[in-house]
């Protein structure tokens, strides 16, 4: 996963990412908003961090091709830093990202309190729960390098149990490995994590799983208020207040083990169920 992060420099504004190998049929959607805040970060001074990003998906991404990551240098002030990236394959633009960075100053705090939870060492991990469910992990929690452990339902078994559905989802994930000292790393790793689980929550919601059902990232917005470590503990606390017209609205805050309230996070997504008449053929 590090050396996906890793862009290869075309130019001073252009950098050049792959997707791993074993990887899904499509890219998946928060590696490359990962790599797109790696392109916008290689062109900020280090003293500024992001504090935000607002992403749209516009294209599905292909695996097997390189992603060109065009970098436009829209502002750099006395204070902040911003960025907007475009994302290339074959000639069209798969995705646009829009990033803010600042340099840390003092000011007021405060944040909404951390949920009440059982600790990730008393969870099993997702692929436990998906194979004592099925006998195997599907390929779809197998691929990726992020150690989840949901303190809740998953989807699957609220569409076998009604009674499990909810519109909240709280998953306790982290990197699975020890990664370097760049607050930007974390920040880029977060950023892949967070796209994994909100569309999810819209499901559980409903009873539904991935079976028969067209889903995809449609935009993605993201703050960043404190730094944090992707390699420890972080509670995902997700929930969903609307779907409507086949599009699911998913928000997240995550926080650390100790209750600090480090990224917010606003996902909406397409969520099509195949199987209905206006969908066949």
């Amino acid at each position: 996963m590090l050396a996906t992060l890793d862009l290869e420099r075309i130019e001073v504004n252009i950098f050049r990412g792959r997707s791993p190998d074993g990887g899904p049929q499509r890219v998946f959607g928060g590696l490359v908003a990962g790599q797109a805040l790696v392109a916008a970060g290689r062109t900020v001074p280090a003293e500024r961090h992001v504090h935000s990003l607002h992403a749209y998906f516009i294209r599905p991404g292909d695996p097997s091709v390189p992603i060109v990551y065009n970098v436009d240098r829209v502002r750099d002030g006395r204070s902040f830093t911003t960025r907007r990236v475009t994302a290339v394959q074959n000639g069209k633009a798969i995705f646009t990202l829009s990033a803010s960075f600042h340099r840390t100053e003092p000011g007021i705090r405060h944040q909404a309190p951390m949920p009440d939870v059982a600790p990730p060492e008393e969870l099993p991990t997702m692929r436990e729960r998906l194979f004592e469910a099925f006998g195997k992990v599907p390929m779809f929690a197998s691929w990726h390098p992020i150690e989840m452990r949901p303190v809740g339902p998953l989807s699957f078994e609220a569409e076998r149990d009604p009674t499990l559905r909810t519109t909240e989802n709280l998953i306790w994930l982290r990197v699975n490995g020890t990664l370097p000292d760049d607050p930007m790393l974390h920040v880029c790793l977060m950023t892949y994590a967070s796209d994994m689980t909100l569309l999810d929550t819209v499901l559980l919601a409903h009873g539904r799983t991935f079976s028969g059902v067209s889903m995809a990232s449609l935009d993605h917005a993201m703050w960043f208020h404190r730094s944090f470590r992707a390699d420890e503990w972080l509670l995902y606390a997700q929930e969903t207040p609307s779907a409507e017209g086949g599009r699911g609205l998913g928000r997240g805050l995550i926080y650390t083990r100790t209750g600090e309230l480090v990224c917010s996070v606003v996902q909406e997504g397409l969520i099509r169920f195949v199987e209905d008449d206006q969908y066949r053929g």
